[in-house]
């Protein structure tokens, strides 16, 4: 994912920020005003302040991962889309070429790489690598939609609504991401699996 971060010592690096910003908060505006959705609104279903989201749309906010991703929520789109994404003119993923995405509130060695050539389908694939002890239960995840995961090594165990499932290589799970759901690794060895996400939350 995009960071939003400059540096004093190199204007060029903030005048692009600030014109990512400037576009990003553009977005959010016209996806809420397509929606008929007052500022009040957005913010009820949120839980941002109505002061915070008038600055992002005016550019005026740093906002975090977090507040980008309670806004997507709330005007019911991935994540992705308040950016511009370049078009792929292929269809194909190389390994090599995979998006690597930040993931929030993740051990930094944990690996999350995008295998769909973009966010604008209908669903997202995701390469997934979890260390040892990794653990999502501080932030549990609830959104739109379904996924289905594949566990290709170690052990992953899926919580749905707090009800643990173990899967070991070769398992696979589906479930609707309205359930609050998070995800730990248990084992002594990094888990491997794909995940697929309909419509795309990133």
């Amino acid at each position: 994912m995009l960071k939003f971060m400059t540096r004093a010592a190199d204007p060029e690096t903030s005048v692009d920020a600030g014109r990512l910003l400037t576009a990003v908060g553009a977005k959010v505006r016209e996806l809420r005003k397509e929606r008929g959705l007052t500022l009040e609104q957005l913010a009820e279903s949120t839980g941002l302040s109505t002061g915070i989201i008038s600055q992002i749309e005016r550019g005026k906010a740093n906002p975090a991962f977090t507040s980008l991703a309670q806004l997507a929520h709330g005007l019911n789109i991935p994540v992705g889309r308040l950016f511009h994404v370049e078009e792929r003119s292929s269809p194909v993923v190389r390994k090599g070429e995979r998006r690597r995405l930040d993931h929030h509130g993740l051990k930094s060695d944990d690996v999350y790489e995008l295998l769909t050539p973009d966010l604008n389908g209908a669903l997202e694939a995701t390469w997934v690598e979890t260390s040892p002890g990794s653990d999502t239960s501080a932030t549990p995840f609830r959104h739109n939609g379904e996924e289905f995961g594949l566990v290709l090594s170690g052990v992953k165990d899926v919580y749905l609504d707090g009800v643990p499932h173990r899967l070991y290589a070769g398992d696979s799970i589906r479930y609707a991401s309205t359930i609050p759901h998070w995800y730990v690794n248990p084992g002594d060895e990094v888990c491997t699996s794909v995940w697929v996400i309909t419509p795309p939350t990133w």
